[in-house]
């Protein structure tokens, strides 16, 4: 007699997420969303300031450079040269900090270390994610801040970062005065919005010395 039995089906199980599973993806998936929205929004506000940045061939145009007559006459310079060129001028400035620490590795990895623990231990945490562990031990986020705070003080003040930081910002703040104090403005076109630091988005207006305007008081219509 021919045997007319099936043959055995194996039985299939979708395996579903459990509670605690479903608490272990969310905050990751949510701190992985924080990551790449503060690193989209530095993205874009850094495309936007430079948008607004003045050509370089203006900045560099040999002809208008002359001394100037008195060190009042340098300071007016100054101040109509970087109300104009605020942008290149801050370009330059970060250019000059970027070359001091590309050519200073060491403080470099120092400070690369340093943004990423405050990015990823402090900015980026949960109030639902699980506490740091570290060798066995765990951390509170009181605990957490206070070994970045230390952390940032030992590196910026007993290595070399903070030298090649204050030696490139010196060198860079002293590159502009001097452009500022030499470059005649009388060519530059300075419309009022600009000079009340209008156009420059996100932190990057915090370089323009922008003050608001105060509201101006209503007047009464006359009968």
């Amino acid at each position: 007699m021919a045997n007319n039995s099936s043959p055995a089906v194996l039985p299939i199980s979708n395996a579903q997420p459990t509670a605690g599973e479903n608490q272990t993806l969310l905050p990751s998936s949510a701190s992985n969303s924080a990551v790449r929205a503060f690193f989209a929004g530095i993205s874009e506000t850094v495309r936007s300031g430079l948008a607004n940045r003045r050509p370089w061939q203006e900045l560099v145009d040999r002809s208008a450079f002359s001394k100037p007559e008195s060190l009042s006459d340098a300071t007016v310079r100054l101040r109509k040269n970087y109300t104009y060129f605020r942008i290149n001028y801050f370009t330059v400035i970060t250019a000059v900090i970027a070359i001091s620490l590309v050519t200073n590795p060491v403080s470099l990895i120092l400070l690369t270390g340093l943004l990423a623990a405050w990015i990823f231990l402090y900015l980026f945490r949960q109030s639902s994610d699980q506490p740091l562990v570290v060798f066995g031990r765990q951390f509170s986020e009181r605990e957490t801040l206070l070994f970045l705070f230390v952390s940032t003080i030992v590196i910026i003040f007993l290595t070399s970062v903070g030298s090649v930081l204050i030696s490139a910002l010196m060198v860079g703040v002293g590159i502009v005065c001097l452009h500022g104090a030499f470059r005649a403005p009388e060519d530059l076109f300075l419309d009022e919005p600009e000079t009340q630091g209008g156009g420059v988005p996100g932190f990057l207006s915090l370089f323009t010395g922008a003050v608001p305007a105060a509201p101006q008081p209503p007047v009464a219509a006359r009968a």
